[in-house]
């Protein structure tokens, strides 16, 4: 099950806004330090490069996921993650009710 909320941390009150406002996500760090963001994706096929590997975490909704490198796209729903290697890409398809999500920074 994910994160229902976090505690106890500082957010970026400016939102991260991509690819003409399919993706809107907020950037929060935890007491520790820890670097997160939280956001949404409405219905579109988007492709998104990493820096540092990600984990991406579904709150709500679902997602299918084509990885760099592989030839299978993978479904994920509600409470699922998926990791990313970082200086990498991935494709997502959002079809339906938008995807929320968590993503923990390695």
């Amino acid at each position: 099950m994910s994160q229902a909320q976090f505690d106890a941390v500082s957010v970026v009150t400016k939102a991260n806004v991509y690819f003409d406002g399919k993706c809107v996500s907020h950037s929060i760090v935890l007491a520790d330090g820890t670097k997160k963001s939280v956001g949404v994706i409405l219905p579109a096929k988007l492709t998104f490069n990493t820096g540092a590997p990600e984990i991406m975490e579904t709150v709500a909704g679902a997602c299918r996921v084509l990885l760099k490198g592989e030839t299978e796209w993978k479904h994920y729903g509600e409470g699922q993650r998926f990791n990313v290697p970082g200086n990498s890409s991935f494709e997502i398809e959002v079809t339906g009710e938008p995807y929320h999500y968590i993503c923990h920074f390695a």
